[in-house]
């Protein structure tokens, strides 16, 4: 593989979103958020005022855990069923199809990274000048952690095109993978639970976090921002048989990590089969 290659591609999809003004858009997007939940995040409490990064952090973790799975799938998806002669145009070219698939997911990440960044790192600035640095270095571990959620859904979304071919089709079981993963799997976890007996309940509860990485990466973040009460079932059976965070969080990044590659080679496996 030639990662000269790679790299060009990569550069290609980073200038094609940026003219897109996607990358913008969602950059303005995150930045807005950030600041309006930075400063309206206590107002039920009778607090209007800028929070610290910490607390910041934990307002938008819930928020992000939505927005950056429909944000990742959606430009995977339209990028890998877009045009059919750009596609063809690429695929003639004297390149691999493993480095197009790469080149791509790594434009595509680029691309939102630079959003986060600009957006996130934006609001950061505002937010340390009126309150400080204090929490500042989770602040970038949560940043970190939505990148790699993003990163996550953006190899499901290469994988779903791949598989679909047709662009509608790929939209719909894209939107399908993020309905499933944010709002209908731990619907369906709790309701399995009242079939098995409690300790069997509780090993199922354990093993179903690591089915779901959007609740890896919850529980991940609020382990990071030491939300001990609040880490329900899975994370506190987590927490409790590794015997320490630090533990915690390595054995939940490794596992995003697998739901990172293990559908980029699905995708692989499958591009170098299709008659493009």
């Amino acid at each position: 593989m030639d990662f000269n290659t790679v790299t060009t591609i990569a550069h290609q999809e980073l200038k094609i979103n940026i003219r897109n003004k996607w990358t913008l858009v969602f950059a303005g997007v995150f930045g807005a958020i950030a600041l309006a939940i930075s400063y309206f995040g206590l107002v039920t409490a009778g607090f209007v005022g800028f929070q610290g990064f910490t607390r910041t952090s934990a307002s938008l973790l819930n928020l992000v855990l939505y927005l950056i799975p429909i944000v990742s799938l959606m430009m995977g998806t339209l990028s890998f069923t877009g045009e059919k002669s750009a596609s063809e145009l690429l695929f003639s070219q004297p390149v691999t199809r493993s480095e197009i698939l790469l080149g791509k997911i790594l434009g595509l990440f680029l691309s939102i990274t630079t959003a986060t960044f600009l957006g996130f790192g934006l609001a950061g600035l505002v937010i340390a000048s009126q309150v400080g640095t204090g929490g500042l270095t989770r602040f970038l571990a949560f940043v970190g952690l939505g990148l790699l959620l993003a990163l996550v859904f953006l190899s499901l979304s290469a994988m779903v095109a791949v598989l679909s071919g047709k662009k509608t089709k790929a939209f719909g079981f894209s939107l399908f993978l993020w309905f499933f993963f944010v709002l209908f799997y731990d619907l369906l976890v709790i309701g399995l639970t009242f079939v098995f007996q409690a300790k069997t309940a509780n090993l199922f509860i354990f093993l179903s976090l690591f089915g779901n990485p959007v609740d890896m990466v919850r529980v991940s973040s609020l382990i990071m921002l030491n939300g001990t009460p609040i880490f329900g079932a899975a994370g506190a059976a987590l927490v409790k048989f590794l015997g320490g965070q630090l533990a915690s969080n390595l054995l939940l990044i490794s596992g995003l990590g697998i739901w990172v590659i293990s559908p980029l080679l699905i995708s692989d496996r499958v591009l170098r089969k299709q008659d493009i």
